[in-house]
């Protein structure tokens, strides 16, 4: 591969038509200008220039390659600006997620996109260990978890906490413990853990959710409460899941004497750098996610 600094002193030469101008203008010999020109006819194995005293004359090769290294070092140029630019509001952003923190983060982070096209987001939902997993593999940017990672990879801080809701249809105004056995339980992949967390605190007949018949299951966030809305059985979420159904009126919520929530964290690269359009993206989450 041809050294681009051969070929700025050669375009510099041309440019110039003098060596020692040259020399001067590049802070070197007259003698490392003539170095490089015979590098550059070394290795394409051409001549390009005849020298004429203390000028010289471009042969045909000359002439061709100063056309094409002139487009080859404003490229280089360019790449070199573009590789040491830290934008905070241009490029990709790969970010992953509970699906709760998702459907309460994703509409801003599009929102934000909107402001700033240059801004790409890439979001993925996935639960907790898969997050966990990306970060250490440096397959995403910033991921956010509702658990501390084990992994020494990934570095982990708390930004938020959401709250754990016990959700009935409307029509359930207490929710105690022979009704919500008879209503029985709506299943989705975290119901054991949020479950165990909320109603162990708040039941003490609460050993675990094998103790309700079980109504149904799903494993998309913005279906688990369809069921329940429609009256077929109970279950428990994260708040921002619950605020982001779009039926209100056909569920409710419950506050129980013993509130339980999950912190929030986000997780990055231990050893790598936080870019700044990454750190634009983490302060957004923060300031949503802690706003409620």
């Amino acid at each position: 591969m041809v050294n681009p600094v051969w070929l700025r002193s050669f375009c510099t030469l041309v440019e110039v038509g003098h060596f020692t101008r040259t020399a001067e203008r590049l802070h070197m010999t007259q003698s490392g200008v003539s170095q490089h020109v015979r590098k550059l006819e070394a290795h394409f194995g051409v001549t390009l220039l005849v020298r004429q005293g203390k000028g010289f004359t471009l042969t045909d090769a000359g002439e061709r390659l100063y056309t094409r290294a002139g487009d080859i070092l404003q490229s280089l140029s360019g790449l070199e600006q573009h590789v040491g630019q830290d934008p905070a509001f241009e490029g990709l952003v790969r970010v992953m997620s509970p699906g709760s923190v998702g459907l309460k983060l994703y509409p801003q982070l599009l929102g934000l996109q909107r402001r700033h096209p240059g801004l790409v987001i890439d979001y993925r939902f996935a639960p907790n260990a898969s997050v966990e997993q990306a970060v250490a593999n440096n397959s995403t940017d910033m991921g956010l978890m509702t658990q501390p990672s084990a992994l020494e990879a990934v570095r982990c801080r708390a930004i938020a906490r959401e709250a754990l809701l016990l959700v009935t249809p409307a029509a359930v105004s207490k929710p105690d413990w022979p009704a919500l056995l008879a209503l029985g339980f709506i299943n989705h992949p975290d119901c054991a853990h949020h479950a165990g967390l909320l109603l162990s605190a708040n039941f003490a007949e609460f050993e675990h959710v094998g103790q309700f018949q079980h109504s149904g299951f799903s494993n998309q966030i913005g279906l688990i409460l369809a069921p329940v809305s429609l009256g077929l059985g109970f279950t428990v979420l994260p708040a921002h899941a619950v605020a982001a159904f779009p039926q209100p009126e056909s569920i409710r919520a419950h506050a129980l004497p013993r509130p339980v929530s999950e912190t929030i964290y986000v997780a990055t690269h231990r050893h790598r750098p936080v870019a700044n359009r990454v750190g634009t993206v983490m302060k957004m989450a923060k300031a949503q996610l802690d706003s409620g």
